[in-house]
């Protein structure tokens, strides 16, 4: 037996562990005297409770980083891997994007070596969810490790950048390790293993698409467009995509570029891991941090006895569950017990009646070994194994399942968990343990009775699920926000046993997860239905009993109540079917199965490796190779976004004394400040200061217009998430730490406005309300056929950039000069406000921006006044200081696109003509006026979107509420106001019976006509982009179809929209368009380039690039960008409203003609010398080799007083058509194929441009049909992750996917005849609503249901099942009364 010999300790636990061993008399003579003895076990509890005291040693950590051995001394527990990583070894290509796990920042490649297989594992992970603890004996291999441009570039990493994978460039480093890490194990995977393998990683920039083009030339069926040696598409409709007489180009790369995958080139695993794993005996580890010990045991016995010594001590495998409870949840345990070591609970073992599996074995394994038995053994026995690995493709990531354990899934109890129902329903059997005690649990008990009858101190050490039986079925169910990546909102599983070659139920068990805090058994349905035959006369009943049994456990209210209980008893109907259908596989003759017209909702939605084209017009062949406008050039920083190298502002090396700040966010919507107590804050170790509104030396309070913009609430708050201080402390560990002990005293004021119904019933309004009117409104609808009225709500989106808000602060020292370093997309702003803030003259403030990790407008104001908090903090502390948002604060604080209410009456005649409009746009501008009263104004000059109204009033107000402000969204606006207008342009074709692209045409601009603000267009572009998608979509065709398929299928329908597009380019004011560039040419021929424009993923620094090459007629190579600052370019306008190419394009183009004006005297002396020998001779010349660009802005404005002007420069034009299929019993939809045409003139960068496309086209998908802002009745934000709040993820995007850019179109008002394109397709995402709200309108028609319907955004899976009403929804809304009569008529077929 292993000792350890304690000194005396007055501690109660050393004198209760003495009596205790003493009664069991395993007491020894002590080998001194005043030394205890003490058994193991009592010593392992005692050493714990000890070292939480500091009075024992840490193990040292022993692991491997990118083939460099790291020998830790000082492990903490509560570090991740992700901190370890960035903070401590400085490899910052690990990116922090959630914190949760939820959107693969952070992806890394873990591996391992089991010494008793010889293997190697490698599996990719979340760092952030990784405690460095749990490496003890691992590799880890980050971007870093996979390749940089100082020795190699891995071909992931290439392929990605010149396949155009990366924009703003922060998620491509996660993308690059989960490739990477499915290439090592797969080399030649199918698309279907490289579809799940980035299941787990969101972007909110390409939209996907050109990452996987990249993917697709990894796997070893190619199935990628760009693989065509004829550049016929493999969409199949070469002859609706190609107009053989256009000179077109489908290819955006080249794959003989790239070079080979040669698995020999890897990093090995490092045999010094190997031999500690052969050779070392296992022992028991310990890690003490500041608060926390963490504890890995070797055998079942020594963790028994931490058990029973520490009941309430977790364990943890993943970190998947207990992470994010620690780190959002404020949940703390002094002790974690990490059993992953232990044989006991990692066993796979095989059984005559089943499938042994330990409880720390991963999920994904739990995948892998359920996957082989099921190829291995009789369809009959695996139908447990079946369900279990349905729901196990769609639970989490990759990422999670490979560290998320099958013991920790069970125990955690929680009501989201996708494995539960299936185990409970199928009988499956826990073994669990304790010291002196081993026994077996059935799981269905312990859902069933609702009561937890594993004690603190036993443990799960394994699973056993038994084979199915001969007449037993089971299956399972889920329904979640996203397919993939999503915790359910309803899930379950069913299992039937029959009574030997009957019908006759045997055995019955159902169970739910998501309807209450945890998992749930119809027991009282399962008792009836026992005993009686399995066909039509049950359903109506087992429905009733399942509603009757959700009503008992208390689900009968709550958020999406009706939608949970809906999904119950469809799930339950979908088993009945898919039963139904089995028997009859055993008697045909006997049980007929289900009508074919039902067959269809037997499948579930899959993800499929989309297929995709882009088509563009190619370069004329008279233009210079050299000259690189117009070809698909790679962004300027791909290489560097995939290897991890692209630095963002959190990357920036730590600064010495560099201070972290801590925000301390209002929990009220609308109080008095009494107090702010911070005294337990200030006895946090590590903090230096606490930061208030007395600390800000000059302005607080930024008045734009009459409601200030706050940087630090001073005696009220008005949202949640307001500022109110920050804590300076010497790690963001301390700084949260300690922000969360100030305490702060409110006295509630009234009222609290949250909706814009509250606004506008309190008339809370920003000033100026807004108005337009053209024509004679009231005569118009005096004279019309018709007229109808509506009301359509649009929510609100979250910009989600990947990189939250960052700034960093650091004093120079001297005259009161300060550089800043921001995430902005306005140095400018930042200068400005920072400085009077200080006190000081905007020269003392230097604003860095080298790029961001997107923005898409939220990184604006907001910006400025955390970058204002940031400066007072440096200055008032003398040091450095960084301000880092968590994903949870950013969300919390900043605000994002604006929840919209539209209110309309129509008049329009019966052939379809609108005659009048008059509406009213409400926007929900939050606390404080941001660009809220601009984003009214632009609704109101883009309602039109592309239809000639000949007779409009409309109003827009900005309603003041008591949320964070929100601000500036990609689109600004007109994706709110134009969804309102194609709305009612559905509701008309509804009305008249026309179709909606009928009604579309027959108002839409068709001659050189005037705006409802007077402002001249020619819609000529628009009329053939309309064509085009007509045309390329094979629109009419498939239409036909889609009817086709409808009226052969009950449960699922298919839906088909096409969507025109008129998007007005402008800023309103000629000073918000002006432009600035600084040029200098160095005596090597080489050129810095610099202008104004931000980049944030939309390749403006690659196009102004690309702008010199041209213009100075030398190669890209030779040209360099560093950063945009302050100190080169002043007063340089945001980049903003897609306007960034436009005018830095133009100021760049100015600057380079400057300077080649000055060559040009001595390349006509030496007409045949190089670059460089004009350069060289210029500077001998004392020719100055250095010129600014300007351009003063487009001459734009708008008189509001009389309703008319030239707001905008010119117009993007474009044209979408979706198709969809919605399953109707889950609402769930699927986007089947989209076909997009844009006119953006002629594309400096058709890679840069399609992505720009695609990527707002998929974020359109997110605003109408996926994104949902929560708030509480208190106006606390509910939904603020990626676990709670869904953007699209890959399973999202169309399997077909076209985009077509006009051709040949010129733009005579922009470089280069292009035209700005980064907000214009987001509108487009809304033919996907228009699709779904096709297919909705199908089922109604087919039952009955022919009233007029209103639909709101985003149209959810909850929306879209309310709105296919049948007996479901109905029993579910009026259980007394609702009958089944009409599924049992299509259950028979009649």
């Amino acid at each position: 037996m292993n000792l350890l010999w304690l000194s005396p300790s007055p501690l109660p636990l050393l004198a209760r562990n003495v009596r205790e061993c003493s009664r069991r008399g395993e007491l020894r003579p002590p080998a001194r005297p005043g030394r205890p003895r003490i058994c193991w076990p009592c010593c392992l509890r005692l050493s714990c409770t000890m070292s939480l005291r500091g009075a024992a040693a840490s193990d040292e950590l022993v692991f491997y980083v990118n083939g460099k051995k790291i020998v830790e001394k000082n492990a903490d527990p509560e570090r991740m891997l992700l901190s370890y990583l960035r903070k401590r070894l400085r490899l910052t290509g690990t990116k922090y994007g959630c914190g949760a796990g939820g959107c693969g920042s952070c992806t890394v490649m873990i591996s391992t070596y089991e010494p008793a297989l010889k293997k190697i594992r490698h599996y990719s992970a979340n760092a952030c969810l990784l405690p460095i603890c749990s490496l003890y004996g691992a590799a880890v291999t980050t971007v870093e490790g996979v390749g940089n441009t100082k020795t190699r570039v891995h071909p992931v990493q290439e392929r990605l950048a010149k396949c155009h994978g990366s924009q703003c460039g922060f998620c491509t480093p996660g993308m690059v390790m989960s490739i990477y890490t499915l290439l090592r194990n797969h080399p030649e995977p199918t698309s279907e293993q490289m579809i799940a393998a980035l299941a787990g990683n969101l972007c909110r920039c390409t939209g996907y698409r050109p990452i996987v083009d990249a993917c697709k030339t990894f796997c070893e069926e190619s199935v990628c467009c760009q693989k065509k040696a004829n550049g016929k598409c493999c969409l199949g409709q070469e002859d609706d995509l190609f107009d053989m007489e256009e000179k077109v180009s489908t290819r955006l790369f080249s794959t003989d570029e790239f070079q080979p995958l040669d698995p020999t080139q890897e990093l090995i695993f490092p045999p010094k891991l190997m031999r500690m794993a052969e050779n070392q005996p296992k022992r028991t580890l310990f890690f003490h941090g500041e608060r926390m010990v963490w504890i890995s045991p070797v055998s079942l016995d020594e963790l028994l006895d931490l058990k029973a010594a520490h009941p309430k001590a977790p364990l943890v495998v993943g970190n998947t569950s207990l992470g994010p409870e620690m780190k959002f949840r404020g949940v703390f345990h002094p002790v974690v017990i990490a059993p992953a070591r232990i044989p006991d609970l990692t066993v796979v073992k095989y059984t005559d009646d089943g499938l042994t599996l330990g409880a720390a074995c991963s999920l994904a394994l739990v995948k892998d070994t359920l996957t082989n038995v099921i190829s291995e053994l009789p369809e009959e026995k695996t139908k447990i194994f079946c369900a279990l690995v349905q729901q196990l493709r769609t639970l989490g990531g990759e990422q999670l399942r490979n560290v998320a354990s099958l013991g920790g899934n069970i125990m955690s109890r929680k009501s989201t968990s996708d494995l539960n129902p299936v185990l409970a329903a199928s009988n499956c059997m826990l073994n669990v343990a304790s010291r002196g005690r081993k026994r077996q649990i059935p799981l269905s008990d312990i859902f069933a009775d609702g009561d937890n009858t594993i004690a603190p101190e036993e443990i799960l050490v394994s699973v056993h699920i038994p084979h199915s039986r001969k007449g037993e079925y089971v299956s399972a169910f889920r329904q979640a926000p996203r397919r993939e990546n999503s915790l359910s909102i309803i899930n379950a599983g069913m299992r039937v046993l029959f009574e030997e070659d009957t019908d006759i139920i045997k055995e019955l068990s159902i169970f739910f997860g998501g309807a209450a805090s945890t998992t749930i058994c119809a027991k009282q349905t399962c008792r009836t239905l026992t005993g009686r035959h399995w066909n039509e006369e049950i359903l109506d009943e087992a429905c009733r009993l399942i509603l009757k049994d959700i009503a008992l456990l208390g689900l009968a209210s709550g958020e999406k109540a009706d939608y949970k209980k809906t999904l119950m008893v469809s799930f339950f109907y979908r088993f009945f079917l898919e039963v139904l259908q089995l028997l009859k596989t055993t008697d045909p003759c006997l049980y007929p199965g289900i009508p074919m017209e039902c067959m269809s909702v037997l499948q579930d939605f899959t993800t499929k490796m989309p297929q995709s084209i882009q088509i563009y017009q190619d370069i004329d062949a008279s233009q210079s190779p050299q000259d690189p406008i117009g070809r698909p050039i790679m962004h300027q920083s791909g290489i560097k976004h995939a290897t991890g190298e692209a630095v963002y502002v959190d990357d920036l090396p730590s600064v010495d004394g560099e201070l972290f700040l801590g925000v301390v966010t209002s929990s009220r919507a609308h109080a008095k400040i009494v107090s702010i107590d911070t005294s337990e804050a200030l006895k946090v170790p590590g903090v230096f200061d606490i930061i208030t509104a007395q600390d800000v030396p000059a302005t607080n309070e930024f008045y734009y217009s009459s409601d200030p913009e706050i940087v630090l609430a001073r005696n009220k708050v008005i949202c949640v998430g307001q500022i109110v201080c920050a804590v300076a402390a010497d790690s963001d560990v301390h700084a949260k730490q300690a922000a969360a002990k100030v305490k702060i005293k409110y006295e509630g004021l009234e009222p609290v406005i949250l909706t814009i119904e509250e606004a506008i019933k309190h008339n809370s309004f920003f000033e100026p309300k807004r108005k337009l009117e053209h024509g004679n409104v009231d005569q118009a609808f005096g004279a019309v056929d018709n007229i109808i009225e509506g009301e359509m709500h649009i929510g609100g989106q979250e910009h989600f950039y990947m990189e939250t808000q960052s700034v960093l602060a650091v004093p120079r020292g001297e005259d009161k000069e300060m550089d800043l370093y921001v995430s902005t997309q306005h140095p400018a702003t930042i200068q400005e406000m920072v400085a009077a803030s200080l006190g000081v003259p905007a020269n003392r403030i230097m604003c860095h921006v080298r790029r961001v990790g997107g923005a898409f407008g939220g990184k604006l104001l907001k910006a400025g006044l955390l970058a204002s908090l940031t400066a007072v903090a440096a200055n008032k502390t003398s040091r450095a200081v960084r301000l880092i948002l968590s994903r949870g604060e950013d969300m919390l604080i900043t605000g994002g696109r604006h929840p919209f209410i539209g209110k309309y009456k129509v008049g329009f005649m019966n052939d379809g003509r609108i005659r009048a409009l008059d509406a009213k746009y409400y926007i929900n501008g939050g606390c404080t006026p941001d660009e809220s009263v601009v984003v009214a104004e632009v609704s109101l000059l883009k309602m039109d979107n592309a239809y000639k109204i000949p007779n409009l009033r409309c109003w827009a107000y900005a309603c003041k509420t008591n949320l964070p402000s929100n601000t500036a969204f990609r689109g600004f606006g007109f994706p709110q106001s134009a969804l309102v207008t194609e709305t009612w342009i559905t509701a008309v074709a509804d009305k008249t019976g026309l179709s909606p692209e009928k009604v579309r045409e027959i108002n839409m601009y068709k001659e050189e006509e005037q705006t409802h603000f007077k402002q001249k267009l020619d819609p000529q572009n628009l009329i053939r982009c309309w064509n085009e998608c007509l045309e390329k979509s094979a629109y009419y065709r498939r239409k036909t179809a889609v009817s086709e398929f409808n009226k052969q299928n009950y449960w699922k329908k298919k839906g088909i929209a096409i969507v025109p597009l008129k998007f007005p380019f402008g800023l309103g004011t000629r000073h918000l368009s002006q432009a600035a560039a600084l040029v200098h040419i160095y005596t090597d021929g080489s050129v810095l380039l610099t202008h104004g424009g931000i980049e944030m993923g939309q390749g403006i620094h690659t196009k102004m690039i690309q702008v010199a090459s041209r213009e100075l007629k030398i190669p890209m190579s030779c040209i360099h960008f560093c950063e945009t600052s302050t100190t080169t370019v002043p007063n340089a306008c945001a980049s903003v409203g897609s306007a960034g190419t436009d005018v830095n394009g133009m100021a760049v183009k100015d600057a380079c003609q400057t300077l080649l004006k000055r060559l040009q005297p001595i390349i006509n002396k030496n007409p045949k010398g190089t670059w460089n020998d004009w350069i060289k001779e210029a500077f001998e010349q004392s020719v100055s080799l250095s010129a600014t660009g300007y351009f003063r802005g487009y001459n734009e404005s708008m008189d509001w007083e009389k309703g008319e002007g030239h707001p905008f420069t010119y117009f993007i034009y474009g044209a979408a058509c979706s198709e969809v299929e919605i399953d109707c019993l889950t609402g769930d939809h699927k986007n089947l194929r989209t076909d997009i045409v844009m006119d953006i003139g002629c594309s400096i960068n058709p890679a840069v441009d399609i992505g720009q496309i695609e990527g707002a086209f998929v974020q359109g998908i997110g605003l109408y049909t996926m994104e949902e802002l929560k708030y509480s009745p208190e106006g606390v934000l509910c939904t603020w992750g990626p676990n709670q709040y869904k953007i699209p993820a890959v399973c999202d995007i169309p399997e077909q996917f076209s985009v077509s850019l006009l051709s040949p179109s010129q733009n005579p008002h922009a470089i280069y005849a292009s035209k700005g394109i980064g907000e214009a397709g987001l509108f487009l995402g809304c033919s996907v609503f228009f699709a779904l709200r096709d297919a909705i309108t199908s089922v109604r028609n087919e039952r009955g249901l022919k009233k007029p319907f209103a639909l709101n955004s985003p149209l959810t899976a909850e929306q879209i099942r309310a709105s296919c009403a049948d007996d479901f929804t109905e029993m579910v809304t009026n259980i007394e009364s609702a009958s089944c009569a009409a599924l049992a008529m299509c259950v028979n077929g009649k």
